[in-house]
């Protein structure tokens, strides 16, 4: 883990927030590369759950919401942690995640292994609490949403009578949520800040075990259809003693991290308790009614909720790998060429003689279909490095011969292999490795 947090700052996926102040704690700033990979991995999200089908359609909602909703949901009155505080150091812990955390003043032991004592637990309310208006009153108490589920929920008549579909499809979202996490950590793993890529897929009563069946199998098929190693992934279905208050069942994928298995993506059967809530709280009958059947009744829900940021993360930590180049080590990132920062970088072979101009030309050329790097500076070697590191799966330099014939040679990132294609060919081949 420590490797790719250092590949992560020297490269330009993430920096420290604020750091220049010395930083804030668990939150964190994307850089060019990283904000591309990021960038890169929700449109692969939307274009798999949204684009390319038709029982599902996406939204964008307002992250300031109104407070009943959260009173509805549940979140006002049970959305805490049990929190303990060390006598000792002051410092603040899961009460129920002791064993997964380090004592401060002695990382050998746990919370409550050393000297230091520790409080009675309490519950801690995970939202983000501020004030809409003037007046910082208990009247004008807002939240900051902990998930963009209910978003969805409360917009559900909406979109229903707007885009016209019909039980059963999905709603989807990908936004900002914010939890006020007590112990975050494992660099983009754990956030206060982060983004979500959610779908609540409605369905007839009755049909949600079927369907919940077809999510869990097609969710944990589209981590391995971008490149994620398949033993590296796994199904844990939760125990009844784990299940939220409002689900029937709940599958997480998880992922073989560094510091072990954890948490991609939950996949809930919600039952149909959401709509029943935000139509006893808002007064508004939300169910909805079959036209063929002349039957009206509240849908069940599947949600598959993932993380923008942990699935970023699971991609880098995946792709990375080291091996030896030319007698010398070489750290590669083996992203999938749909979910790489940069597609293709551009290397005059030298500073002068007519190869940067014709390099830069074909570049304008590349940059209206794909993210292009242009590098000259250093060995064409070292440049060939500086690119394995974030993930560049081709690379293209331009040489003498280039200038002659109108022919570069075109290298692949994971085979090095290296060959001689015309530049009229260049974009339709490309696009064509690419979207393999």
């Amino acid at each position: 883990m420590e490797k790719i947090v250092n590949l992560a700052k020297r490269r330009g996926f993430a920096f420290q927030s604020s750091e220049i102040y010395g930083g804030l704690a668990s939150c964190w700033d994307y850089g060019p590369i990283g904000v591309e990979l990021k960038r890169n991995v929700k449109e692969a999200w939307w274009r798999d759950m949204v684009t390319r089908r038709a029982d599902i359609v996406g939204i964008d909602c307002s992250i300031l919401m109104h407070p009943r909703v959260w009173e509805a949901s549940g979140h006002v009155a049970g959305f805490t942690d049990p929190l303990v505080d060390c006598k000792l150091c002051k410092e603040r812990f899961r009460a129920d995640k002791l064993m997964d955390a380090q004592c401060p003043r002695k990382p050998s032991k746990h919370p409550g292994e050393c000297e230091g004592e520790l409080t009675e637990a309490r519950q801690f309310n995970l939202m983000f609490k501020t004030f809409m208006g003037p007046v910082e009153d208990t009247a004008s108490v807002v939240f900051l949403r902990p998930e963009t589920a209910q978003g969805i929920f409360v917009n559900f008549l909406n979109v229903l009578h707007t885009s016209r579909q019909k039980i059963p499809f999905g709603i989807a979202q990908i936004g900002k949520s914010f939890r006020n996490e007590i112990t975050p950590g494992n660099f983009l793993f754990r956030t206060r800040e982060f983004e979500q890529m959610e779908m609540e897929f409605f369905v007839r009563p009755g049909e949600d075990e079927r369907w919940y069946e077809y999510w869990r199998e097609e969710r944990l098929n589209w981590y391995t259809r971008y490149g994620i190693r398949r033993e590296n992934l796994r199904l844990r279905e939760h125990a009844p003693e784990e299940l939220a208050h409002y689900a029937k069942a709940c599958v997480d994928v998880e992922y073989h991290f560094p510091f072990g298995w954890s948490e991609l993506e939950g996949i809930a059967n919600r039952t149909d308790f959401d709509l029943r809530r935000h139509a006893e709280y808002s007064g508004k009958d939300l169910s909805y009614y079959d036209e063929e059947t002349k039957e009206r009744f509240y849908p069940y829900v599947i949600e598959p909720a993932a993380g923008a940021d942990r699935a970023t993360l699971a991609f880098l930590v995946d792709a990375y790998d080291e091996d030896v180049a030319d007698g010398e080590p070489r750290v590669v990132l083996r992203f999938h060429p749909r979910i790489a920062p940069v597609k293709v970088a551009v290397f005059p072979l030298l500073r002068k003689e007519g190869h940067p101009e014709r390099a830069l030309e074909i570049v304008d050329i590349l940059r209206q279909h794909f993210t292009v790097q242009y590098d000259q500076s250093g060995s064409i070697g070292r440049r060939y490095r500086r690119q394995d590191e974030i993930g560049t799966p081709f690379g293209v330099t331009v040489d003498h011969q280039t200038l002659q014939d109108n022919t570069v040679t075109l290298r692949d990132r994971d085979t090095m292999r290296q060959e001689r294609i015309s530049v009229e060919r260049l974009v339709e081949e490309l696009k064509r490795r690419i979207e393999i």
